[in-house]
């Protein structure tokens, strides 16, 4: 097979990749409009497979020229792919997708730069240019209010507005509040909005910036449906921090259709410069762009810095293996070979939680996870007590090849405090604050049909946002599968004095008034979880938010201040 036959069957793989990955992102705006909130999880579910799907069949039709590494062949394989891209529009995803085939194909031993791409070889290539993927609207031309209604009804929603003129009204009041900058003239400022909205649960958002003489303002609008009313305008987001929570790691990914990734990508760079290029591809979709673009920010990171790997901080785990390097936000999580003895399962059903996970809404409170094979780091960076540690707990999924060690197969999280470490330093309102979000963050999965399982502080971390996030996914299930009872009673005095369990547990049972008995011993937490979330303590709460979610009644979790809701001003 010769090297243009062998580049162009895995391009037109990728082609038909990313075709059927846009044909499924369509459909969500229709979705969307008829508020068929199950579409629209079936839709970001089915396009995390998609894939994987594609490699795998051009990884088959390659199979019987890939007995053994050819590597003049392949070399020149490579040249010519990387001559087919110098203008595709979607060059760094081809570059993407080419890798994931030729590491299917060939032993680790040949993942090195001149038989893949692991530094992108278009980076000193004219960039596409943004402008692809934004429209300019100009109010000079028609004034601020008809400006802003001509930006709402060009994205064709296709379902009227409950009050079109109060929601651009109440906008154009935000703005001023919210933005005092943009003060301007109609003359003296210009609209730039991304041409397809950002679609994701139960909401559409419009992306954008003011241009002005006082600089860039971005901002994102958010558009949700009023029961069988019609669309209203929700709030407006132009604080930084709030748009990066809403493009954040603990949330799924957006449905928005593109031409263009890296021109899409660049232009909420520009709005959200704090966010790296994995962390946008990622909230976009491409999660597999996001995982080369994340390891080229690793290796990066490991060439400018001298600090060693260490155990993560924290209560150590019964199931997965956790360390990192502090100058990097970031944990590496390996599943153990041995598992402590309350955990009745193995690594098979480890993996497929994780990958529940993965596929689910994360309403902005389990954090993403990246998932690696074959992960090779400098073994000078690990000291003696760790690299003995590791093979203690994680031997079978380690190799050392001369200065290198490779992780077989593990997850790199965020990393973040553990909630039970940050509340031993936490003043008392940071420490209310703290439980408080801890109860709403159980609030949030249990509406999404998420039971974590193990609600343990430990298992919770505080963002940088000071948000609770849940990042242990060993014992997480649907909510739909437990079974919720009642703690009974004691049946008698004496029963009541010898204060031992005299009732059959069955592995799903679940008895949400031992909550505080176990996970918050701490009077004190215990006192601010009571007064603040009493119903979570409550078998009959859990049982309604199971018949919630069976009767398919889906909660929107909003991912923003409900101050900023723009309701509280009707």
């Amino acid at each position: 097979m010769l090297p243009q036959n062998i580049a162009e069957l895995i391009l037109n793989g990728f082609k038909k990749h990313y075709k059927l990955f846009q044909q499924i992102t369509s459909q969500a705006p229709l979705a969307f409009a008829h508020r068929d909130w199950a579409k629209m999880h079936d839709i970001s579910r089915l396009r995390i497979t998609y894939y994987d799907d594609r490699v795998n069949e051009t990884t088959q039709q390659l199979q019987p020229h890939a007995n053994q590494l050819d590597e003049s062949l392949w070399l020149q394989t490579k040249q010519t792919y990387q001559h087919f891209l110098a203008f595709h529009p979607q060059a760094e995803l081809a570059e993407t997708f080419y890798n994931s085939v030729f590491c299917r194909l060939f032993h680790r031993r040949y993942f090195n730069n001149d038989f893949i791409f692991v530094k992108a070889t278009l980076a000193d290539a004219p960039a596409l240019p943004v402008e692809a993927e934004y429209r300019s609207y100009f109010p000079v031309v028609d004034g601020l209010k008809p400006t802003i209604k001509k930006i709402i009804n060009q994205f064709d929603f296709k379902t009227d507005f409950v009050n079109l003129e109060r929601d651009v009204r109440l906008l154009v009041k935000a703005f001023y509040k919210q933005a005092p900058d943009t003060h301007h003239r109609a003359w003296q400022m210009r609209f730039d909005i991304l041409q397809t909205p950002f679609y994701r649960n139960k909401a559409a958002y419009i992306v954008g910036r003011v241009v002005s003489q006082s600089g860039v303002q971005p901002f994102i609008i958010a558009v949700l449906h009023h029961q069988d009313e019609g669309l209203y305008l929700d709030a407006l987001l132009t604080n930084s921090s709030q748009m990066r929570v809403i493009f954040g790691f603990a949330r799924a990914y957006f449905m928005v259709e593109t031409h263009a990734p890296s021109a899409l990508v660049r232009f909420l760079n520009q709005l959200m410069p704090n966010k790296t290029l994995a962390e946008l591809y990622n909230a976009i979709g491409f999660h597999k762009q996001g995982k080369t673009e994340f390891y080229r920010e690793f290796l990066t990171h490991l060439q400018r810095s001298n600090d060693d790997f260490v155990i993560a901080p924290g209560t150590p785990g019964m199931v997965m293996m956790v360390f990192t390097l502090p100058s990097f936000d970031y944990v590496f999580k390996i599943i153990k070979d041995k598992f402590g003895e309350s955990k009745p399962f193995g690594r098979d059903t480890v993996l497929k939680r994780y990958q529940l996970v993965k596929s689910h809404d994360r309403v902005g409170r389990m954090a993403d996870t990246i998932e690696y094979s074959n992960v090779v780091f400098p073994l000078a960076r690990f000291d003696a007590t760790l690299l003995a540690q590791l093979e203690a707990t994680i031997g079978s999924s380690m190799i050392i090849e001369g200065d290198l060690l490779i992780i077989k197969h593990m997850y790199i999280e965020r990393r973040m405090t553990p909630l039970n470490l940050y509340l031993e330093n936490a003043n008392e309102e940071d420490a209310t604050v703290a439980i408080t979000e801890y109860g709403q963050a159980l609030k949030e999965m249990i509406a999404v049909n998420i039971f974590p399982g193990d609600m343990l502080l430990k298992n919770f971390g505080v963002s940088k946002h000071k948000r609770i996030i849940f990042y242990d996914y060993d014992e997480v299930q649907y909510l739909t599968d437990m079974n919720f009872r009642a703690l009974p009673k004691a049946k008698s005095y004496d029963d009541y004095l010898t204060n031992e369990q005299s009732y059959s547990v069955a592995p799903q049972d679940v008895f949400p008034e031992q909550l505080c008995t176990f996970v918050m011993p701490n009077p004190r937490y215990k006192a601010i979880f009571t007064q603040a979330h009493p119903e979570l303590l409550d078998v009959i709460f859990w049982q309604q938010a199971q018949q919630n979610v069976k009767k398919g009644i889906v909660s929107h979790i909003y991912p923003y201040p409900a101050a900023q809701r723009f309701i509280h001003q009707w």
